[in-house]
């Protein structure tokens, strides 16, 4: 037999969304590559957010949903292309050569408007260099 509390449940609408208006803006917040593996020419960059979470959700529909959901955009060296990233796992970038070389992430909205960035600088180090 059903319990009253399932029986209330029975046809019930999910909660509305709540309006943005009131939410902090979003944030992004990017590591500096650990020096061991850029020795080893692997570039590996955590990074976390606040007031969004990092979904695979694209859109105008998407913009109006709480708490926020976007991705990110990333961008190796100042290239005139870059890739979106909506995995929420850290940047790996393998088999840039030598020297200093950039990445820049950028937070954007399921639209891909742009609200938060940060550019990560860091060199490969020449292994032949220490030989």
């Amino acid at each position: 037999m059903p319990s009253e509390n399932a029986s209330r449940c029975v046809g019930a609408q999910p909660p509305s969304l709540v309006q943005l208006g009131s939410e902090p803006p979003p944030r992004l917040y990017a590591d500096v590559p650990e020096a061991s593996w850029l020795a080893e020419g692997r570039v590996v960059i955590s990074y976390h957010t606040e007031n969004l979470r990092i979904r695979p959700v694209f859109g105008k529909g998407a913009l109006n949903v709480s708490p926020r959901v976007g991705h990110i955009h990333v961008t190796v060296d100042h290239a005139h292309w870059h890739w979106p990233d909506a995995s929420g796992e850290p940047v790996a970038v393998i088999g840039l050569p030598p020297g200093p070389h950039s990445v820049l992430i950028e937070l954007a909205d399921p639209t891909h408007k742009i609200l938060d960035s940060q550019l990560i600088e860091f060199l490969i180090p020449d292994p032949t260099a220490s030989q």
